[in-house]
């Protein structure tokens, strides 16, 4: 059960970094496959479902509130070294995806969704250069609508591997307004503030329904992928991963680059790297 909750903190960690897949952390850590069964066989095999899906969603959580502030501080301050350890986690998820395609031949119909996948990922980061604005969500019932979609599709961009379910929400104007809402809920929790804990729950409330029936609604429609067309949705999925570092390098800001920090760099790769062979497998 530790390595679960550790491998959900994992996942909880990229789906706050703009730019590192969620889904692709699944991947790179042997989960993708059974976590999207768990979800879509919830009814059928709920013991067997809720064993895997709890403790990664008590990691995703305890990541999310706990490292939300370091990450921010880790990005602003250490952007380069902080990347590239996402970058190492994201590469070494590639000897397990290979496994997947072992032994199929590489057909014109397979290399298709490979660079179309590949594609989206890269302007999803030219994209997402720009966050937006920050959105309005004071309480009224327009505003909860809108949080309610948001999650829907945060989730369902968080659960495709190579795609940035945190980048989306910056592209929809609501990354800074969602994290700061974490932080904000959290020190309220913390000087039991009713004010503070009512005004998150009117803003996480809605966004957090929507992103739990969101994963519920995006799981489906993977199996059904799976079901129909397995291989070349694995080759879908390694054209979104292997795009995923390049999309990370795009949006780090390099003014701080230094030979120290490129050695410093390369053992964080190092590091992630590691982290994702020790963290990987079924």
């Amino acid at each position: 059960m530790l390595k679960q909750v550790l491998q959900g903190m994992v996942v909880g960690i990229a789906n706050i970094i703009p730019g590192v897949s969620g889904g692709t952390m699944m991947v790179a850590m042997g989960l993708y496959d059974r976590l999207i069964h768990a979800i879509t066989h919830l009814k059928k095999e709920f013991k067997e479902s809720m064993k895997l899906l709890i403790p990664i969603f008590i990691g995703a959580g305890i990541a999310i509130v706990a490292l939300s502030r370091l990450f921010e501080f880790l990005l602003e301050t250490y952007p380069i070294p902080t990347n590239f350890a996402f970058c190492g986690l994201i590469a070494g998820s590639l000897p397990f995806i290979f496994k997947k395609v072992k032994g199929h031949a590489v057909t014109v119909g397979k290399i298709i969704p490979f660079l179309a996948f590949f594609g989206i990922v890269i302007l999803m980061a030219v994209m997402g250069e720009t966050s937006g604005n920050a959105a309005d969500v004071s309480f009224n019932v327009i505003n909860v609508v809108k949080l309610f979609g948001v999650g829907v599709i945060a989730a369902a961009t968080m659960v495709v591997p190579g795609v940035s379910g945190s980048m989306m929400l910056m592209l929809l104007g609501y990354y800074d307004t969602i994290l700061k809402a974490i932080n904000n809920f959290i020190d309220a929790l913390m000087a039991f503030d009713m004010n503070g804990l009512l005004t998150g729950v009117g803003i996480l409330a809605p966004f957090g329904i929507g992103v739990v029936i969101g994963i519920f609604l995006i799981a489906k429609i993977i199996e059904f992928i799976f079901s129909k067309a397995e291989i070349h949705a694995y080759y879908a999925i390694i054209g979104l991963i292997l795009a995923s570092p390049i999309a990370i390098l795009l949006k780090t800001d390099w003014s701080g680059v230094s030979v120290i920090i490129i050695v410093i760099s390369v053992v964080t790769f190092a590091a992630g790297w590691f982290a994702a062979s020790k963290l990987g497998g079924e």
